[in-house]
Parts: C-alpha cells; structure tokens; sequence
C-alpha cells in the first residue's frame, strides 16, 4: 500500500488516526498508571459505585478483564472494593479520593481536545467534529449511551 496518505482507503485513514490519538493519549495516561481502558472505569465510579459484574458490562470486557484492570487500580490507591452489605459473594467497587483527583486531571478535556486538533484550525475541527458525529449516529453503537464517555469530556 502506498505510503502517501491522501491515496489510503478513509477506513484506513481513519483507524490509523484513530490508532495514533489513542498511543499518545495513553501516553499521557501514564502519567497516572492508567491507560484508554482503566480511565472509563474511573469514570462510572465518579458517577456511583458499582460492581465488579456492572464496570465489566458497562465497559464491554469480560468479567475477568474487569478484575484485572481493578486489581491494578486498587493497588494504585484509586478505587476500594468492599463487600455487599446484604451479598457477601459481591463487591462494591467505589472511587477513592485519589481516583477522583487522579481523573479530574488525566481526563481534562482541553489537553485532550489539543491531542486531536493538533495540526487543525478551527474550523477544521468543527468540521472533523460534525462528521465523526455523523459517522457515530450512522453506526449505533449500545456503548454509545455510556456514562464512561459523558459529553464534558467528548
């Protein structure tokens, strides 16, 4: 395939942008231990606390996953997990005050809107904005409606 992007098919265009955002804003996630999946889990906390068996279906990874990526966070300090009052086979997984600190700063929206417009004027990015909404409402998606991705921080 050609090494000229403007002749690459749009799907690959797109991927590979999509590709590149994603290594260096994992890049900045670092900075905190976390990664493109462990910052939407933060997220959900922020909102209330969960299970184990909710975070998983609410992200879209298996249970096992799930209990991997809480594993870590709950060595970093940024979430506990608890028994259920009333279920002592479940767990309640709740956000610390660190993982609210640790989110409020990995998850700001500007550093993150520079990550994608760099390189774009403004009117550009109005532009890429309109058609990539365009593109998510043309491809439904159930994790569409996620909290893990509120407005504030599209």
């Amino acid at each position: 395939m050609p090494l000229d992007p403007s002749t690459w098919p749009t799907g690959r265009l797109l991927s590979s942008a999509a590709r590149r955002i994603e290594r260096e804003f994992n890049a900045h996630l670092d900075a905190w231990d976390l990664n493109h999946a462990s910052l939407p889990v933060l997220v959900h906390l922020a909102v209330q606390d969960h299970s184990q068996r909710e975070l998983a279906a609410a992200t879209g990874v298996t249970e096992q996953t799930m209990s991997r990526l809480l594993a870590r966070i709950e060595r970093l300090g940024y979430v506990t997990r608890k028994p259920h009052a009333e279920d002592r086979r479940r767990h309640v997984i709740a956000l610390t005050e660190q993982g609210a600190r640790v989110l409020r700063e990995a998850a700001d929206r500007e550093r993150s809107e520079a990550m994608v417009a760099r390189g774009l004027t403004a009117e550009e990015m109005r532009e890429l904005r309109r058609l990539l909404t365009a593109l998510v409402a043309a491809h439904p998606d159930p994790s569409d409606d996620d909290p893990a991705h509120p407005p504030r921080h599209r």
